[in-house]
């Protein structure tokens, strides 16, 4: 990569100021501090001042587990360095990660494609608002984002993918680089849990080429790609990703008493109450960012509005009563109540047995859909129902044009899966995007910052249009 930047030196400092520029906007005009971002700092200060990772709580510091320590540990060496609560401090660093991932970005390309898709490559990242409007906001995004390029770049250099032919003798297959790739995926686990995925992406591709080499003609190699070595390939990237979640697995065994390596998956400490049936009944109709805000995140503490909910919450009046009387109950308080979650549980069950394949089917694949297609305007005072076109005209604008970058993103990303698609490597990304989608449908809340960890890849592919050679290999892994 130093070799391109070199050779383009001019077209990489233009490319980069604009996306400074573009970034340093953000920060100035559209910071991103909000109540993630403040119990975030809250653990970091208590960490750093009194060796606790915990959260206040009427004054006292309570130990906690309902945060992964990747990004407390970024915000106390901030603090430590630039002072309390010092968030601008924070999102120029953010502003640096993230132009380390248009490099990263544009490697990738020049290692699966060419120069030519590389340059291409680095100006999608560089100008692309949605990885400038998150490096403004004081949220794991930018360093998950980050650590997964990272991650998949030291995956390739492992393969030997776009290095300049091996010196007689030495093979092309490192094996340093997958323990790089390994750690780099520990970092974005230990950013946020879902940085799992990400592991079973690379340790599944390399699976798959272990397959084929003890395929039928049982060579032991796969185009030069030995069981031996994809073995160590694998060891070496298991115990870099699990190396860094060691110390806090045994903090959390020592001071908590619980066995969690991760975070629990609903955020939650010991003495909270996980609202099992609300979240499952909420599975049974949510499809879209807009209900998130409107009847997701509002519980507990806020009042709820019936007449929010989409015509896809009632299978038949009877529900729609009860659904209301639900809601009515739960306005008395604003609190969900073991009682009231097995209410809402009981609910749930019905809707599912009455309609299990939309449950388990077309829900998740709206889901999906409505994280991938959407406006990415949730940072930004745009109303989150943009198409009903009553919002400030400067507002809905930006709704639309951001809307249709979006899928010129997404359009270019799925051209380029169709013209690179046999290309030695490009399976790994796809295998990524996969399993990160499928896994997004999952979830109660489908919030579109979860597929910003699939942008690198996106734009990585779409480089690939930008290739100016037909692009073809007998190897369509």
């Amino acid at each position: 990569m130093l070799g391109l930047v070199r050779r383009s030196a001019l077209f990489f400092l233009v490319a980069g100021l604009a996306a400074l520029g573009l970034r340093l906007f953000f920060v100035l005009r559209f910071p991103g501090v909000v109540d993630d971002s403040r119990l975030y700092a809250n653990i970091a200060e208590n960490w750093f001042h009194f060796g606790i990772y915990g959260i206040t709580d009427s004054g006292q510091v309570v130990p906690t587990l309902s945060r992964l320590p990747g990004y407390p540990a970024f915000l106390a060496a901030i603090f430590a360095v630039f002072g309390s609560d010092n968030f601008r401090a924070v999102l120029l660093v953010q502003v640096l990660f993230d132009l380390g991932t248009c490099f990263v970005v544009a490697d990738l390309a020049r290692r699966l494609f060419s120069d030519r898709a590389a340059k291409a490559a680095f100006l999608l990242a560089a100008l692309c608002p949605f990885l400038a409007n998150y490096a403004a906001a004081a949220l794991t995004e930018t360093l998950e984002i980050f650590f997964t390029a990272l991650a998949l770049d030291l995956a390739l250099q492992g393969l030997g993918v776009g290095e300049e032919a091996a010196a007689p003798g030495r093979e092309q297959f490192g094996t340093l680089p997958w323990f790089g790739s390994g750690l780099a995926t520990g970092a974005a686990i230990l950013l946020r849990p879902d940085g799992g995925i990400l592991l079973a992406a690379i340790g599944g591709y390399l699976l798959l080429l272990l397959l084929r080499a003890l395929g039928p003609q049982r060579t032991g190699t796969h185009h030069g790609l030995s069981q031996a070595r994809l073995i160590t390939a694998g060891l070496l990237l298991a115990v870099g990703a699990f190396a860094p979640l060691v110390p806090w697995t045994l903090r959390n065994l020592h001071t908590l008493h619980r066995f969690e390596p991760l975070a629990p998956r609903y955020a939650n400490d010991s003495d909270e109450l996980v609202m099992r049936g609300f979240n499952r009944w909420v599975k049974t109709w949510i499809a879209d960012y807009t209900s998130v805000q409107e009847i997701y995140w509002p519980v507990p503490g806020s009042a709820l509005d019936a007449t929010r909910l989409p015509t896809r919450a009632f299978d038949s009046a009877q529900q729609r009563e009860e659904t209301a009387e639900l809601f009515a109950d739960y306005n008395q308080e604003d609190e969900i109540t073991p009682e009231l979650d097995a209410r809402f549980a009981a609910l749930a069950a019905t809707r599912i047995h009455a309609a299990p394949v939309r449950y388990y089917v077309w829900l998740p694949v709206l889901r999906i859909a409505d994280m991938w297609l959407r406006p990415r305007t949730e940072l930004l005072p745009s109303d989150p129902r943009w198409w009903e076109f009553n919002d400030d005209g400067r507002w809905l604008a930006v709704s639309l044009v951001f809307g249709l970058v979006n899928l010129l993103y997404v359009g270019i990303a799925s051209a380029g899966v169709v013209r690179a698609r046999s290309i030695l490597g490009v399976g790994l990304f796809i295998l990524f995007l996969l399993l990160r989608s499928a896994f997004l449908g999952t979830l109660e809340n489908p919030e579109p910052r979860y597929t910003l960890e699939c942008y690198p890849i996106a734009i990585l592919l779409g480089s690939a249009l930008f290739h100016k050679n037909r692009l073809n290999s007998d190897f369509r892994l």
